[in-house]
């Protein structure tokens, strides 16, 4: 049962107490007061028989599996394989308000060579997710409005090749809009990067079901396919293939439609001009842009009729019985037609040799998927956690130092100032990330590093424990086996990339 008894704590209050049996919750910045028996508005924390307890289990990760037969639950908590087993901040609490040390820094031995993880579950206001979604289909105009539960929480960004990309969240959806729309965002952050779906409409666009690791579902039609390349690179790729078995090849994209005839891989291959006019703008030879609107259609245009981007056939160049196949990017879509004693185009069944050519664009497709990366700005305060000089670990990890992951899984660190993290929530155990109704996110977070480096930028030396007696310390834990995706993070002491 959740308490929804929140009140501020009064100026200068530190740490937990008991007011009229309800313990006040420090974990975050809401200071809810819980009665026994009962979470906190985050359902992270909980008063039980008079203590304040973390409720989901402290996730550690393993390098092998769970004997056969034996759950998890049955786990004996034995970790003193210490080369086989990462402490995780899944489950371990946060450092808020950050003048404490860190939940837990632990030391162990590996290949050798002492080292220490600190792990917290940082609390984000400063985070969102960017998403990539393995479609040709118009999602929406760039800049356009993401809305989830009909609250703007992101926006459509710059697309990529044979994808489109949103990207939601941010401080100001999360704490500059209305009450709602934070509310909103935080709730769709949390699922996205819990991998659960999520429908996110777009102004002016799509709907969309985006599920990370999932196929995209674009109005109600799931995704089978991303591209295998833009109109011109299709070109590029086949035309040998259709050399001798078609007169022209119309390869149907929204942003760069290629033409065999014109095209440099056509002209080397020696394929005669067919007098083929197409709409839009010339580019270089054999390129076309804009000769429709994005869509939901052919090759991402708004067209069902491929016909409909082409102009009249040269006269003193085309000749009746001319033959032309006309095919999408991830071979979708594919008409062949032949030309009338008119010129104009007329439908025909496909014939085997060009269905193998369709069929070989399809294989050459790779399936479509939702990617979700969370990405935060780990600083400010956090660090405290680490050490007691914060700007120690920036430049810690900025060295390579410092190894950053979160649940275990590798985190991308961008260049410049700060520890701007982005981390593709599927390499992390199930349930890692959580909120706080700030609103913000929580996302677990691991620095790891050798013990005598941990020493030397002013780490909590007093703090630091045995892996062997954090085994045995009674709290509440439970082993996974990694992503089997992701490299093991105490191996990175003897990487390559390690700068002294």
């Amino acid at each position: 049962m959740r308490d929804d008894t929140v009140t501020e704590a009064s100026a200068g209050d530190v740490g937990p107490k008991v007011v009229d049996g309800k313990i006040r919750c420090d974990a975050c910045p809401v200071l809810c007061y819980i009665r026994d028996g009962m979470t906190g508005a985050c359902d992270r924390y909980a008063n039980r028989g008079g203590e304040l307890m973390r409720v989901d289990p402290h996730i550690v990760l393993g390098q092998a599996v769970v004997p056969f037969g034996q759950s998890a639950k049955d786990w004996d908590g034995d970790i003193l394989n210490g080369g086989g087993t990462f402490v995780t901040a899944i489950g371990a609490g946060t450092t808020y308000p950050d003048y404490k040390p860190a939940p837990f820094i632990v030391a162990s031995e590996v290949d050798g060579v002492d080292m220490v993880t600190v792990v917290t579950e940082g609390i984000f206001s400063y985070c969102g997710v960017k998403i990539k979604i393995d479609t040709d289909r118009f999602l929406g105009a760039e800049q356009a409005v993401v809305r989830a539960q009909g609250e703007a929480v992101g926006h459509v960004t710059t697309g990529e090749y044979g994808s489109q990309m949103l990207s939601l969240g941010g401080v100001h959806h999360l704490t500059g809009g209305s009450k709602k729309e934070g509310r909103v965002t935080c709730d769709t952050l949390l699922a996205l990067c819990n991998k659960q779906p999520v429908e996110l409409v777009i102004d002016g666009g799509s709907t969309v079901i985006v599920e990370a690791g999932k196929a995209p579902i674009v109005n109600g039609v799931p995704e089978e396919r991303m591209r295998v390349g833009c109109g011109s690179a299709t070109i590029g790729m086949f035309a040998k293939q259709w050399q001798g078995k078609v007169d022209e090849v119309v390869v149907v994209d929204d942003h760069i439609t290629g033409v065999l005839s014109e095209h440099q891989a056509g002209k080397l291959l020696g394929i005669p001009d067919t007098g083929i006019k197409m709409r839009g703008r010339r580019s270089t030879p054999g390129r076309y842009f804009q000769v429709a609107e994005p869509g939901t259609g052919w090759g991402g245009t708004d067209i069902s009729d491929p016909l409909a981007i082409l102009q009249p056939f040269d006269g003193k160049v085309a000749r009746p019985g001319m033959t032309m196949l006309m095919v999408s990017t991830t071979g979708e879509h594919a008409a062949y037609f032949e030309l009338d004693a008119e010129l104009k185009p007329v439908e025909r069944a496909l014939p085997q040799l060009l269905q193998e050519s369709v069929a070989r664009i399809q294989e050459n497709c790779e399936p479509a998927m939702c990617t979700v990366l969370f990405m935060g700005g780990a600083g400010g305060s956090l660090r405290a956690g680490v050490t007691e000089n914060p700007v120690r670990l920036t430049q810690s990890v900025k060295r390579a130092l410092t190894y950053v992951s979160c649940g275990g899984a590798p985190a991308y660190i961008w260049p410049g100032g700060g520890i701007t993290i982005m981390v593709d929530v599927t390499l992390l155990p199930q349930n890692a990330f959580g909120y706080v109704p700030t609103p913000a996110l929580v996302a677990p977070i691991e620095f790891t590093l050798r013990l005598s480096d941990y020493a030397a930028l002013g780490g909590h030396m007093d703090y630091v424990q045995r892996l062997s007696t954090f085994a045995t310390d009674g709290s509440r834990r439970q082993r996974v086996t990694r992503h089997e995706e992701a490299p093991w993070p105490l191996t990175f002491h003897n990487r390559s990339e390690r700068v002294l």
